[in-house]
C-alpha cells in the first residue's frame, strides 16, 4: 500500500464566503471527523485535487500532518469519506475525511485489477464489466491498492465471480461470493440486416403477379382473335 501525507492546518473561519476565500487562496476547506467530533481543516487545493484525480486517494491510507489549532496529535490517519464538487464546472469545493485506528479492522471497497486478457475476447467475444469494486475488511495499514484478477482462463459465455478472487492474507472480501465481476458474450448479429434481406424478397412478388396477369391477358386475346378467325371462315 502506497503511504500517502498530506499536510494541513486547522481552522477556525467557517461558512460559504470564507470557503470561497480559501479557494481564491489555492487552499482547499476539509473537515476531519473523529469519534463524534469534526475539525475544520484547509490543505493545499492542487496536492489533494492531484491524489483524487489519480483514484489512489479514494482507496488509501493518508496520514493528514495537522499543524496549528488547539489539538496537541499532529498524525490523523484518514480515510475519504467523500467530496463536492461544482456540478457546472467540476471543481473540487470540498473533502470530508474520517480518522480512524491502525488497529481496529475497517470497511472499504477497493477495484478489481484485470492483469491478463479473457481468452474468450480472443474469440471473438465481448468483455462486460458487472462490478469493478469490492468491498473488504482488513486494518487500515494492510488496505491493498487492489486485488489482481487473471481471467485469461475466461472462456466464451463464461463468468468471473467473486468467489474467484484470491486476496492476500489478512484480507477478507464482504461483497458477496455469488456477484459476477465480469463475463465474456457472444456479439449480437444485427437484425436489421436480416429484415431488409425479407422486404427485398417481398419486394419481387408484385413483379412476378404483374408477370403472370401478362401471360393470362395474352392467351386471353390469342383465344378472342381464334373465334373472330372461325367466324371469317
Amino acid at each position: 500500500m502506497e503511504k500517502i501525507l498530506l499536510k494541513a492546518e486547522q481552522r477556525s473561519e467557517t461558512g460559504k464566503g470564507s470557503a470561497r476565500s480559501l479557494r481564491r487562496s489555492d487552499m482547499l476547506p476539509a473537515i476531519i471527523y473523529s469519534a463524534g467530533k469534526s475539525t475544520p481543516i484547509k490543505l493545499n487545493r492542487k496536492e489533494i485535487v492531484r491524489l483524487i484525480s489519480s483514484g489512489v486517494g479514494e482507496h488509501a491510507l493518508i496520514n493528514i500532518e495537522l499543524i496549528g489549532g488547539k489539538t496537541k496529535n499532529l498524525n490523523h490517519p484518514s480515510l475519504i469519506k467523500e467530496y463536492q464538487t461544482d456540478p457546472v464546472t467540476n471543481e473540487l469545493l470540498h473533502v470530508d475525511f474520517f480518522e480512524v485506528s491502525l488497529k481496529k479492522k475497517i470497511k472499504i471497497n477497493i477495484p478489481v485489477v484485470l492483469i491478463k486478457e479473457p481468452a474468450g475476447v480472443k474469440q471473438g467475444g465481448i468483455l462486460q464489466h458487472h462490478i469493478r469494486e469490492v468491498q473488504v475488511e482488513c486494518l487500515p495499514t494492510e488496505i491493498p491498492d487492489g486485488i489482481e484478477v487473471d481471467a485469461e482462463f475466461l472462456e466464451l459465455g463464461h463468468s468471473l465471480h467473486v468467489s474467484d478472487l484470491k486476496p492476500k492474507e489478512g484480507i477478507k472480501i464482504i461483497t458477496e461470493p455469488h456477484e459476477v465481476i465480469l463475463s465474456v458474450v457472444a456479439p449480437v448479429i444485427e437484425e436489421v440486416a436480416v429484415e431488409e434481406v425479407e422486404v427485398e424478397e417481398g419486394a419481387e412478388e408484385p413483379e412476378l403477379v404483374k408477370a403472370k396477369g401478362k401471360e393470362e391477358g395474352e392467351a386471353e386475346e390469342e383465344e378472342e382473335q381464334k373465334k373472330k378467325d372461325g367466324k371469317e371462315k
